[in-house]
């Protein structure tokens, strides 16, 4: 990674600090090949934040995500990232460029968890992001040691609030819309091949790396009005299985829409034996294969 795009974030007022990481994520995007229109829509943002008068804390408090879509250059997706930094104070796309989060640091920003609790969480639920803890903590079928019902219903009342001040008067659509399975079957398979030919840049993660190692392939691209970012898993049910160059998550987004993720695996047994699946769409996938002339399991890499 270029030392340029590391550049830390500026100290000082909350609009600066802002405006400074989403110039570290243009950067970041730019050092790994996505298109230039993203890179400029975050520049602009960032200029126009540094030439408010007015505190993004001030806007988002009174007029709540739509206050944040008013402002001039500021659409959805940027609005979206704001209120995640000065809700949470961290921003999972920029941590996600660099590298730098981990499970463990994003539970210990939760109102009473602590940094034993937060390991203890992520080891049973194995999950990264707050929107991914909140639903498993609500199916509540993993048992935590000294997790107790009270003890999650506090969490999860903490999380909810988090998340929804979040989403707060943000739209959302009944079933949030994704790709079609073949555009994440095509970009599973274009970055597994690159990643192989060794074309893509490469991350450190923080996580299970006490080297520092850049080892970890990014991809971006965009397919029709999707932008995706590609990465193997680096979870650690993905090394305990030793499937770490199989497991594939693709995350997702329009321009105007929130986040999504999905993982992408090579199915072991049942009818999609031997293909690359996206976990939880398996239907669409029998589907897809069924299109397919003599159709042919898709090899993974384990």
């Amino acid at each position: 990674m270029n030392d340029a795009t590391k550049s830390a974030v500026p100290d000082g007022p909350e609009n600066t600090r802002i405006a400074g990481r989403l110039r570290q994520y243009a950067d970041l995007l730019e050092a790994q090949d996505e298109d230039g229109f993203r890179v400029r829509a975050y520049r602009t943002a960032a200029d126009e934040i540094d030439g408010m008068a007015t505190p993004l804390q001030k806007i988002f408090a009174e007029e709540g995500v739509e206050g944040l879509i008013r402002l001039r250059g500021i659409g959805r997706g940027i609005a979206a990232a704001i209120s995640e930094m000065l809700v949470t104070g961290r921003w999972s796309r920029l941590d996600r460029l660099t590298g730098e989060s981990t499970p463990e640091e994003l539970f210990t920003t939760i109102p009473g968890v602590g940094p034993t609790l937060a390991q203890r969480l992520v080891d049973a639920l194995d999950v990264d992001t707050l929107e991914d803890r909140e639903t498993a903590l609500r199916l509540g079928h993993v048992k935590v040691p000294g997790f107790g019902a009270r003890r999650r219903e506090a969490v999860l009342a903490a999380l909810g609030a988090r998340l929804a001040r979040i989403r707060h008067r943000l739209p959302r659509a009944q079933v949030q819309p994704e790709p079609p399975v073949s555009l994440l079957l095509d970009a599973d398979a274009l970055y597994r091949a690159k990643a192989d030919a060794d074309e893509l840049p490469r991350i450190a993660p923080h996580r299970f790396n006490p080297t520092k190692e850049a080892w970890l392939p990014i991809m971006h691209a965009k397919r029709d009005a999707w932008h995706l970012t590609v990465l193997y898993s680096n979870t650690a049910r993905a090394h305990e299985l030793d499937r770490i160059r199989d497991w594939v998550v693709i995350y997702f987004h329009t321009d105007d829409g929130p986040e999504g993720r999905r993982t992408i695996v090579t199915e072991r047994r049942g009818p999609l034996a031997g293909h690359r699946v996206v976990r939880g769409r398996e239907d669409d996938c029998i589907a897809h294969y069924k299109k397919l002339p003599a159709a042919k399991p898709a090899a993974g890499n384990d």
